[in-house]
Order: structure tokens, then sequence, then C-alpha cells
């Protein structure tokens, strides 16, 4: 069971996400006071409330936070404050907040890139990957194979198993699966 808090200083909103989170037989929202928010797994707050949210919670949050926001976050500052974060529009269906729900209470980081990351022009902090296995990286999240990978970047297949084993060393992950987990707590990729 997956406990949600919902954290929203508006009353219709809040009861309009308590109705649809009641579809999902493992979601169960616990309480709508912020005192509570040890007893969730994920908290949900909208961008009006989000400061608030931030000011109040000082130290690390070990539940994952939704930010239901059309605005961009600060990327650094979420890494910083949040084991698991995300961001969706205030526009998102009953299908993309349960998903992101279900993401966060496994300590994923979840939302569009046109959310999530300030633009393609600036370069996104990569951790420990090349720009190079950052591609593979995206890749590797798409469910290509190391030949589709090969075609897709215009190198060999052979070049493709270099950069799959470098970052399984960098990363510290045996598989593929984990590789992508990994790139996805890490902000390097999304789905």
């Amino acid at each position: 069971m997956i406990r949600v808090l919902l954290n929203i200083s508006s009353p219709a909103l809040r009861a309009g996400l308590r109705a649809l989170l009641s579809a999902d037989k493992t979601i169960k929202v616990v309480n709508d006071a912020l005192d509570e928010q040890n007893e969730a797994d994920v908290v949900i707050t909208s961008a009006s409330s989000a400061s608030r949210f931030h000011n109040e919670t000082d130290s690390a949050l070990s539940a994952g936070v939704l930010f239901l926001s059309d605005d961009q976050l600060n990327v650094q500052e979420m890494r910083r404050f949040y084991r698991a974060w995300g961001i969706l529009p205030t526009d998102s269906s009953a299908e993309e907040l349960t998903a992101a729900i279900h993401a966060l209470s496994q300590g994923l980081i979840v939302g569009p890139s046109a959310l999530l990351f300030e633009s393609e022009s600036e370069p996104l902090e990569r951790g420990p990957l090349t720009e190079r296995e950052t591609e593979v990286l995206g890749l590797l999240s798409k469910g290509l194979a190391n030949k589709q990978i090969a075609v897709a970047l215009g190198i060999s297949e052979h070049t493709v198993k270099f950069h799959v084993s470098s970052i399984y060393s960098k990363l510290n992950v045996t598989n593929r699966t984990e590789a992508v987990r990994a790139g996805l707590r890490g902000g390097w990729v999304t789905l």
C-alpha cells in the first residue's frame, strides 16, 4: 500500500485528487495535514503550497514529493532535499498521476523533460558519465539493443558494448535494468 499525503491549499483540488486516487486500490490517502508527513510514502503538493512546504521541511524528506505545477523546478535543489521527486503539469491525467506516485514510491524521479530540465542548450549534469555514455544510457532506457544503439549513434556495436560496460562500472550496477534505474534516480535520463 502506497501512503499519499495531500499538501494542497485548495480544498476543491484536494477533494478532486482524493477522488482520483481512490480508484487505485494500492494507494491510500493518509491525511491532509503536513504534520503527518513521516507516515507518507509520497507527498503531493501544488505550486502554491510548494514554497511553504519546502520551508517547513528543513531536513531531507524520506518520502517522495510530487509537485503539481506548469513551471520548472530547480533540479539541483530537488536532488539535495528529496530522495525521490517529480513534477507533473496541472492538467495531468489520472493515469499519469498514479504512475508518478508508483514511480516515486520506488525512489525514481518523474516528470516531462520540459519541466525537469531548464533548457536544451544548458548542459545537463551527467554525474559520473561522459556525454556519450549519457546518450547510450538514454537509449538503454528506451529498451534498444546494442545493435540498435550502434545504428542510432553511428558507432560500432563493439563501441556500444564498451560504453555499456563503462556505465555499469561507473554506476556500480550489473545489468541494464539497474543502470536505467540509477539513471532515473540520478535524473540523467527520463522515461
